[in-house]
């Protein structure tokens, strides 16, 4: 019986456990739709009390806008916090807060609360607006400010009528600016712009007396004391220049820069003497560097760190307009800026600095010919500087005249020069000099000299 009895029973625990496995899948899902239903309907619940929470903070605000027409910062920031960021849910048609009088209140416009709620609310797309603009339609609270001008802008304001009156304006006062601040230069008879003084010129000259002292210091350039042999030469050539530069009531400093490699001189407005070591292997005799210091002495006899300083000026104006002008028509404003400086500069700058050159190389040759020195060594020192120092760029391109038009001008000037040494008694209180800064001040072109 018992091979006959196993069959049975598996058939039997097959059905039972099978039955039993239908009733617990019949009772899994039957739980799984009521909890879905569940969820489903906590959901709607939730959706329903925020969208009745929405809705109450819109007729809160609407409500909050209609009491206070002009709301002040305190308002805005009371109902920002109360109708946005409070944790309380209205529900149904809630009441407005009754209206709280503040000392910052402001009362109703002039034409009255009505008409301006119809201007305030024309535009049918106000309510489509972010909160922030609601809150406040004058435009404090937005997060994104538009730019002050556009490209559009300035070509709207360069097509106006008035900025054409406007420019015609600033062009002739500019015109008529720079006829009144014309003046002669004696001698050469050339015509300059110059609106400093000799006082504003002075302070000039100071700043950057100061300023170069100090990038000495902070390059480690050392200045030779007096008792060295270099800085006595210089102020032994000084000494006999000072009475004839026409500038005896400056304050004189002389000051000796060791630096072998540099070849330069220069006098800052004021009587600030510079020498680098560099110039005295070159300047090997007394005239010789009588030649150089007179021609530095020259450039504040007339006057022409005030002329460059007036002539940057004009300069700048002319190349900033350009930048504006290129800007307004979309080109290039770097490349314009340096193109028209390079062009302004081969115009108007480098020109105008060949011609002081010259003024100075003639102020200065008649200085040293009075003071006795031998104007003849001029050509010898300009002869040695054009064997060891090589040009590298064009005269007309350059800053100062190439040295072999700057001999050719001294040896015409050497006739005069020459006569000048022989009636100076190296003593005269009446020098070029004197008689040049006085034809100066006086509009006089031609030097007489009795």
């Amino acid at each position: 019986m018992l091979p006959i009895l196993r069959p049975s029973l598996g058939v039997v625990a097959s059905s039972v456990i099978g039955q039993r496995a239908g009733l617990t899948a019949v009772v899994g899902t039957r739980a799984l739709a009521a909890a879905s239903a569940a969820f489903r309907t906590r959901a709607r619940a939730r959706l329903s009390t925020a969208l009745q929470s929405t809705t109450a903070t819109s007729t809160i605000t609407r409500s909050f806008l209609h009491d206070h027409p002009y709301p002040s910062s305190q308002q805005q920031l009371r109902a920002y916090g109360r109708h946005v960021t409070s944790p309380r849910l209205y529900s149904g048609t809630p009441t407005p807060p009754p209206r709280r009088p503040t000392p910052t209140a402001r009362g109703p416009p002039p034409w009255g609360v009505q008409q301006h709620q119809q201007r305030r609310f024309a535009s049918n797309d106000w309510w489509n607006r972010s909160f922030n603009e609601r809150i406040d339609p004058y435009g404090v609270h937005r997060r994104y400010a538009d730019p002050l001008f556009t490209n559009q802008d300035l070509k709207r304001a360069a097509r106006h009528q008035n900025t054409k009156y406007f420019a015609v304006f600033c062009v002739a006062g500019t015109i008529i600016f720079y006829f009144i601040n014309l003046e002669t230069v004696p001698v050469s008879g050339r015509t300059r712009f110059n609106i400093y003084s000799r006082k504003r010129v002075v302070e000039a000259g100071d700043l950057s007396y100061r300023r170069l002292l100090y990038d000495l210091e902070q390059q480690g350039v050392g200045v030779l004391p007096d008792w060295d042999y270099r800085t006595q030469r210089v102020k032994r050539v000084m000494a006999k220049l000072i009475p004839f530069s026409g500038m005896r009531d400056e304050k004189w400093k002389i000051f000796v820069i060791d630096d072998p490699h540099t070849a330069n001189a220069f006098v800052l407005p004021g009587g600030k003497v510079f020498v680098f070591s560099g110039i005295l292997q070159l300047a090997r005799t007394d005239s010789q560097l009588a030649t150089v210091l007179g021609h530095e002495i020259a450039h504040n006899v007339a006057d022409h760190v005030g002329e460059r300083m007036s002539q940057n000026i004009g300069v700048n104006i002319l190349l900033y307009s350009l930048v504006v002008l290129t800007s307004v028509f979309g080109l290039g404003v770097l490349i314009a800026q340096f193109a028209g400086a390079w062009a302004l500069n081969t115009a108007i700058s480098n020109p105008m600095s060949r011609k002081q050159e010259s003024e100075a190389d003639y102020i200065g040759l008649m200085m040293m010919a009075e003071a006795c020195y031998d104007p003849r060594e001029a050509v010898t020192f300009w002869k040695r500087m054009n064997r060891t120092t090589q040009e590298k760029v064009p005269e007309w391109m350059s800053t100062h005249p190439s040295h072999s038009n700057r001999i050719e001008k001294i040896q015409e000037w050497l006739p005069e020069a020459l006569e000048k040494r022989e009636r100076s008694d190296c003593r005269t209180t009446a020098s070029f000099a004197d008689l040049f800064r006085q034809a100066l001040l006086n509009g006089v072109v031609e030097i007489r000299q009795y």
